[in-house]
């Protein structure tokens, strides 16, 4: 071989060998510091009960077909990710079509050599067919990497191994019933920070006085706060377009009904 010559090595071959290096340490790492299951559950416990807001931030409630569906939130995946331990997570955008923005999660734990990839689609659009602004196509993205990062994390994580602390978790979110009234208030208040009325947090609870709200509708009202936080979903889908479909049915109902009144009266007439 000739002194002078050069060899050139890609960049994106040593990146490669770098990240295969980092990798195996890792795994050698992991496999020789295994996780205690019985304290990674007393961590989570620990954080996730630390107080009542904690445990609120940790569920996500979303409407379909008029039923909330509860879900575990960001807040707990990233309480969760520290606790479970080695375990490397990573996000990053991987497409912006101009409609769509789209993220991927991936999830490796280095005991099982497990890894999961999700990806996670955000529109960037607005209802007009409008592009978002390149602020709000970050905000849009960084959203869809957070829940990608939570989808990721969770499938790696046994849901059997957590279940049992969610639900403890669960419990403190929901809060004593001794102190529903001032609670009421507080959530009250705290939804107009988004600009929700309480005409639409009554029909979302499916109750027609603020006194009908109970301790699992509060936990429904802010798990869908929390939605709307993390990108999951948005005001106008939760709160603004259910309202307005309603109205507009019953208002097609009322027709229709004095429509029929009105057939039922004629034939009346003729018959006398």
């Amino acid at each position: 071989m000739n002194n002078n010559e050069i060899i050139e090595v890609k960049s994106v071959e040593v990146i490669q060998a770098i990240d295969r290096a980092e990798v195996d340490v890792q795994i050698a790492t992991a496999r020789q510091y295994p996780r205690d299951v019985a304290k990674v559950l007393n961590t989570i416990r620990t954080y996730g009960q630390m107080d009542v807001e904690t445990a609120q931030e940790c569920f996500y409630s979303l409407a379909r077909n008029n039923n909330p569906v509860e879900g575990l939130s960001v807040r707990f995946a990233e309480i969760v990710a520290g606790a479970w331990g080695n375990l490397r997570v990573a996000t990053r955008i991987i497409g912006n079509d101009g409609k769509t923005v789209t993220a991927q999660g991936i999830a490796h734990d280095l005991e099982t050599n497990l890894a999961v990839s999700v990806e996670v689609k955000r529109r960037i659009t607005d209802k007009y067919g409008k592009t978002f602004s390149e602020d709000m196509q970050v905000v849009t993205g960084n959203a869809a990497s957070a829940i990608a990062f939570r989808n990721a994390v969770l499938k790696v994580v046994p849901k059997a191994v957590t279940k049992k602390v969610t639900d403890e978790i669960k419990a403190v979110a929901m809060g004593s019933t001794k102190d529903i009234e001032s609670r009421r208030k507080a959530m009250l208040d705290y939804v107009k920070k988004f600009n929700i009325t309480e005409e639409q947090v009554l029909f979302f609870c499916g109750v027609a006085t603020v006194e009908n709200i109970d301790n699992q509708m509060l936990f429904n009202l802010r798990g869908a706060i929390n939605a709307i936080n993390e990108g999951s979903s948005t005001v106008e889908e939760l709160f603004i377009n259910p309202m307005k479909e309603a109205k507009k049915a019953a208002i097609a109902t009322k027709k229709a009904e004095s429509a029929q009144d009105r057939a039922a009266q004629a034939m009346a007439e003729t018959v006398k």
